[in-house]
């Protein structure tokens, strides 16, 4: 794995040195545009809004509309002369709880790994954190761009998890929630039953992609020149909220059916989009 970044984790007068890596990846299916009559793949090209005339790139520069049809022109150079103190540096400006920052503004993490020379403050950084439940909040420059971000324990490691501005987390003021005052005593027991019912250990690994397994298997079968069925649409669900105990009831029971055939499917194991494909060249074989 290749580092995306290098630089320091700095809080006070303590500086690690780090180097930062992925700590997640998205698994997305691709798909080109292609000319129907001959399943030529499609180019774009760039074009200049004047006059419609393709633009190499090396013509290309970036520019700000800073008003309608006026535009600054940035050269790297000029980024290179933006110089805070984040730029090579993840600058930790706060300690706080980590139960008093809302979910919504996180959203992306990284490893952090120490380089040489700074094992022992990161060790340090990570059992300090860890034993006060706190967080730090930062400054860090990824791609030309300031992020808000925070470091945190996970396991042995540190992570860096992007965040979001408070200018960025947008307000549910014109959504509409349900009346609390109209919820019984009986509705609120059972709603809570069947959350137990349902609760379990975290096991990341048994929650799939099932839409993308399903077209994976499909292509695959489009590629062997299979005729392929169409499976009928499911049935549009019905608002239920006519009697909510009753429909917590049958919800309880048809949980309690189900979990032994749950059970079974966890120990089976899922199966990686990668493995149904091999299997199923295996049976065409």
């Amino acid at each position: 794995m290749r580092a995306i970044w290098k630089g320091s984790i700095s809080f006070g007068l303590v500086y690690i040195p780090i180097a930062v890596y992925p700590a997640t990846r998205e698994e997305k299916l691709s798909f080109r545009q292609l000319r129907a009559t001959d399943l030529s793949p499609i180019k774009y090209k760039k074009v200049a809004e004047a006059d419609s005339k393709e633009v190499s790139a090396d013509q290309i520069v970036k520019g700000f509309e800073y008003e309608r049809g006026q535009y600054v022109v940035m050269k790297d150079e000029d980024f290179a002369k933006v110089r805070i103190e984040s730029t090579h540096s993840i600058d930790i400006t706060d300690f706080v709880d980590l139960p008093q920052v809302d979910p919504k503004f996180f959203y992306k993490p990284y490893f952090l790994e120490p380089q040489k020379g700074g094992e022992k403050a990161y060790a340090l950084l990570h059992r300090a954190l860890s034993g006060t439940g706190k967080i730090g909040i930062a400054k860090v420059v990824i791609s030309n761009r300031e992020h808000l971000a925070s470091v945190k324990p996970d396991g042995l490691f540190l992570i860096l998890e992007l965040m979001h501005f408070a200018s960025e987390i947008l307000s549910p003021e014109e959504l509409k929630n349900g009346p609390v005052s109209a919820i019984t005593e009986k509705e609120l027991k059972m709603a809570q039953s069947l959350i137990e019912s349902m609760s379990g250990a975290w096991e990341p690994e048994k929650y799939r992609d099932e839409y993308r397994n399903a077209v994976m298997e499909l292509i695959e079968q489009k590629a062997q020149h299979k005729e392929v069925a169409g499976k009928p649409a499911p049935a549009v669900r019905t608002t239920n909220v006519v009697d909510l105990v009753k429909v917590l009831q049958e919800s309880l029971n048809r949980n309690q059916s189900l979990k032994p055939k749950r059970n079974g499917a966890r120990a089976s194991g899922g199966r990686s989009t990668s493995s149904l494909v091999k299997q199923k060249r295996r049976v065409a074989a």
